[in-house]
């Protein structure tokens, strides 16, 4: 199947673009998932080939520039190799037992990713265009590497959402939770029970830091907590208390085990299930501060008050967490929203700082580990932003 690129698009995928979509080309055929397609310039001249797959993000992945390359499992095993040569530091790192393998478009297949859990996989795959060739992928990993056990998360529902579904592929069957390492701290993970699996990966350099050099002898604030990976790091650091507020019932229950297999007394620690704002609210009411406040929302969130978006309300969740900020305090913004820049993120910062009169100054800043490998023609592909914000006295 051939799909003709529309001009403004040519020179882009001629730089290595590498997702198809509506915009990218005249006009989509109707056609099976996982179908084959080139991309050509309006003379028919080829440009390119990948799959087509219905995913919240587009209509497919460029997978080759060379026309005669074929998508066959020998094709999928040296894209695994190349990635899996890639993360050789980290699978030499007996302290880190936890990490992302191979990362879509960043490794060269768009709509799939591995992630590593000493020797147990977790596979998610963003379209059924790409869960066409699960068996050529899964085969590919059990030759590249040694392999307990296979699980998978379906998110090609709509908007990218998780297919509930028996996510166990193939091997032995584990006792949950599985024990990880990441920079010596412990995580307790499940892959068999819904979409997240109780860290994510991608802030392993931000827990550390956080850990090695903002933790020690501070009060710390952990919003959105999900299962406490950032107050266990913040406690291992000799935090003198962690606050984890998240508006999930089981967000207890999970932060207690969190600090449970990192052997930190969870009866010394402060575990609140509420919704973030209304605590914000309590907290001014009741002239509570903390030393570091961390912010990590999801992109999206919807509660019975509020439905939150980084977009529209990330600016405004910003300023109320300046207000229980400690002088001279520190504030981690995070977001893992695609369509937010850093640059633009750095407005909500400005803008909230500006609004709470208070001045401040950004003293670090990152993205992601280098194990979540971006393609530089396609800045979505880099979507974390994360800043230590110093609350200037």
């Amino acid at each position: 199947m051939k799909l003709t690129v529309r001009p403004s698009y040519i020179k882009k995928y001629k730089e290595g673009f590498p997702l198809i979509n509506e915009q990218s080309v005249e006009r989509i055929p109707q056609m099976d998932e996982g179908t084959i397609v080139e991309l050509v310039n309006e003379k028919g001249q080829f440009l390119c080939k990948g799959y087509y797959g219905i995913q919240n993000k587009g209509r497919g992945w460029v997978l080759t520039t060379n026309q005669h390359e074929q998508i066959d499992q020998a094709f999928f095993m040296e894209k695994l190799k190349t990635a899996v040569n890639h993360r050789q530091k980290l699978f030499n790192d007996p302290e880190t037992t936890a990490f992302r393998i191979f990362n879509g478009e960043g490794d060269g297949v768009g709509g799939v990713t591995i992630d590593y859990y000493d020797t147990y996989y977790c596979i998610s795959w963003y379209s059924e265009g790409i869960y066409q060739f699960k068996q050529e992928i899964i085969t590919a990993l059990e030759q590249c590497l040694p392999v307990k056990a296979i699980y998978e998360k379906k998110r090609f529902n709509h908007k990218g959402q998780y297919v509930e579904d028996d996510d166990f592929v193939c091997g032995e069957k584990p006792t949950f939770p599985i024990i990880v390492k990441e920079n010596g701290i412990n995580y307790p993970i499940y892959l068999n029970d819904g979409a997240m699996v109780g860290v994510f990966l991608d802030q392993r350099e931000v827990r550390k830091k956080i850990r090695d050099q903002y933790a020690n002898g501070k009060t710390i604030l952990n919003t959105f907590s999900y299962t406490g990976a950032f107050s266990a790091a913040a406690a291992l650091g000799g935090a003198v208390k962690t606050t984890s507020v998240d508006l999930a019932n089981r967000s207890k229950a999970k932060t207690i085990e969190m600090f449970s297999v990192n052997g930190i007394d969870y009866e010394e620690q402060d575990i609140i299930v509420e919704d973030v704002f209304k605590y914000f609210k309590y907290a001014v009411r009741k002239k509570v501060t903390f030393d570091l406040v961390i912010l990590d929302p999801p992109s999206f969130a919807r509660s019975k008050k509020h439905t939150f978006s980084v977009a529209k309300d990330y600016a405004s969740l910003l300023e109320e967490a300046i207000s229980i900020t400690n002088q001279g305090g520190v504030i981690v913004a995070s977001s893992n929203a695609s369509n937010v820049s850093m640059k633009k993120f750095k407005t909500f910062v400005a803008k909230a700082f500006s609004s709470a009169n208070e001045k401040y100054k950004i003293i670090e800043e990152f993205t992601l580990p280098h194990d979540f490998k971006t393609n530089s023609s396609y800045q979505e592909s880099n979507y974390l932003k994360v800043l230590f914000i110093r609350k200037n006295t």
